[in-house]
């Protein structure tokens, strides 16, 4: 299936000169978005044995947590400062105009759990990032980064040289 064909590019969004690539359409059509989650699987099997996988707020949740179902393995969500309910760990992140913060509860990933990231889009890389501290922080090992889009020319997989990252498409 051509996934790209289903994607809806909307013009000047946020602001102008923005090619704002919206995944909504391919989550309304349920042929796509399987094709999506099967693809994702299939990438994550070749990355060897992981025990969870982990999605940042808010579409990593969207392919994160079915992908972890689809796999039964577990799913770890990763929030802005001050959504999750029980005690947390925190990564700083740099953004177009200052910082941010992400956060994990801190028992969350066990020492030598295998995870993988899992989220819709890499641009810059600096979320992943911090998703990535995150997961190091609590001993976890980081075996592979998954998203459904790639934004080549912003370079962001050069921030993650060292990480196993895969994309299904790449614009």
């Amino acid at each position: 299936m051509d996934l790209k064909s289903k994607l809806r590019h909307v013009m000047d969004f946020p602001k102008e000169g923005i090619d704002f690539i919206d995944i909504t359409t391919v989550l309304q059509d349920g042929e796509a978005f399987k094709e999506c989650l099967d693809t994702m699987k299939e990438a994550v099997m070749k990355m060897g044995d992981v025990d969870l996988i982990v999605g940042p707020e808010s579409r990593g949740f969207v392919f994160g947590a079915p992908l972890a179902y689809a796999m039964v393995k577990g799913f770890v969500p990763i929030r802005k400062k001050g959504k999750l309910p029980y005690k947390t760990i925190k990564a700083e992140y740099e953004l177009e105009y200052g910082t941010d913060v992400l956060e994990m509860h801190q028992d969350a990933v066990k020492p030598g759990q295998k995870v993988v990231i899992v989220d819709d889009l890499l641009a810059t890389g600096g979320t992943t990032e911090a998703n990535i501290k995150l997961v190091e922080q609590l001993g976890g090992e980081v075996v592979g980064v998954i998203y459904f889009i790639e934004l080549s020319f912003l370079n962001g997989r050069e921030k993650l040289k060292n990480y196993n990252v895969h994309s299904l498409l790449q614009f």
